[in-house]
């Protein structure tokens, strides 16, 4: 402590942290316990499947309606960033880098003798492509999750649109017309009665003004209110308020296991084209479908086969699993202790997102390494 005192800088920062720290704890949903929470925002509705950017029945095509989610809008603009990264990489090129292209060069090489040590000179030329395509896409698509703007900004989905997701009929009473006849039955304000309790208990977050667009604003835990208390009021809660949730424009690539399970296929199809390619047909194929060695061959070859299909899986829920569970994790702590209780876990997730996408691009270069070894007991003499 004298050590402490003794240093005016040493001693400013500690008390400018303890600062930041008391107003984290007592704008946050701790304090909103004790009736403060000037900084708590609605904790946004966590939902496992993308949501829909456009309201509506989407757009009509021959396979079926369209709808354009948040997870696709995120990888399109991770493709894009690295799309112009690359443009601006090949129009930069010269024989002495400057300090962009030096950093490039440096993780391309680091990433080819990488290949190089697991599949040899010769294969490593031919996986490294989409073995790097697939780390730099991950890594760009995970930290894109974490900046300002993802799950905090989008359009409201009002309690009809709610209901609707959980398959209850609601309308919602803000809309109704009340200069009907007053022996209108006022049962279409609430859900039916086989279902009553399934909204009830439900929250509904208060967003300010009546445009498109909505944010979620500090301090908007203190008005938050059910499905019950809204009914109560008939939908009147404020001059240029509505009631809903937000359906965020941007959330993380890879929090959509449609995403993941893409990448998936693609990785493991490749690892078979490349074991096709390299080995041939006939023996890639006897790989699965053995009967030359007998029962056990062929008992070995149904293994393989589940094998390849668990391999799929794992990739898919591997990298969802974590980088969702990452998302939730960052709304519990910014709910909890806004500002300061964030921090650590944001540098968390930097190096989460790193992990991942290093093991999902070495998972699928060691597969193809292993696809591209014939297991015939002639092709060794």
């Amino acid at each position: 402590m004298t050590s402490i005192l003794g240093k005016p800088k040493a001693l400013l920062i500690t008390v400018l942290v303890l600062t930041v720290l008391i107003i984290s704890v007592l704008g946050g949903a701790l304090g909103n316990a004790l009736g403060l929470g000037f900084l708590s925002s609605s904790l946004p509705a966590i939902q496992l499947p993308a949501e829909n950017v456009i309201e509506g029945e989407g757009l009509s095509t021959p396979l079926g309606a369209w709808h354009l989610m948040n997870t696709m809008v995120t990888a399109w603009l991770a493709m894009l960033v690295l799309i112009i990264a690359a443009l601006f990489i090949r129009k930069s090129l010269n024989e002495i880098p400057g300090r962009f292209q030096a950093l490039f060069e440096i993780i391309v090489e680091f990433f080819l003798t990488l290949c190089e040590k697991v599949a040899g000179k010769d294969k490593a030329r031919r996986f490294f492509p989409l073995v790097f395509t697939i780390f730099i896409f991950i890594i760009i698509a995970n930290w894109m999750g974490i900046l300002p703007g993802f799950g905090t900004v989008g359009r409201i989905a009002d309690p009809t649109e709610i209901a609707h997701h959980k398959h209850v009929s609601y309308e919602d009473p803000a809309l109704r017309d009340y200069t009907a006849d007053l022996d209108h039955d006022d049962s279409h304000a609430k859900p039916d009665d086989d279902h009553a309790g399934v909204l009830d208990s439900v929250k509904l977050h208060v967003f300010q003004g009546q445009g498109s667009v909505a944010i979620m604003t500090p301090g908007s835990l203190k008005e938050e209110l059910t499905f019950a208390e809204y009914g109560e009021k008939d939908g009147l809660i404020g001059q240029n308020k509505r009631a809903g949730h937000l359906v965020p424009f941007l959330r993380s690539a890879n929090t959509d296991v449609n995403m993941t399970l893409a990448m998936a296929i693609i990785a493991m199809v490749m690892v078979h084209y490349w074991a096709l390619s390299i080995l041939g047909v006939p023996a890639h194929i006897s790989k699965f479908i053995n009967f030359k060695e007998g029962p056990i061959g062929f008992f070995v070859g149904i293994l393989e086969i589940i094998s390849e299909l668990a391999k799929v899986i794992s990739f898919t829920f591997r990298l969802f699993g974590n980088i969702f569970a990452g998302e939730v994790l960052l709304m519990a702590i910014g709910f909890l202790l806004p500002l300061i209780g964030i921090m650590p876990f944001l540098g968390l997730e930097l190096f989460v997102g790193v992990i991942q996408a290093l093991i999902f691009s070495m998972l699928t270069l060691v597969f193809a390494s292993m696809a591209s070894v014939s297991h015939s007991v002639d092709d060794h003499h």
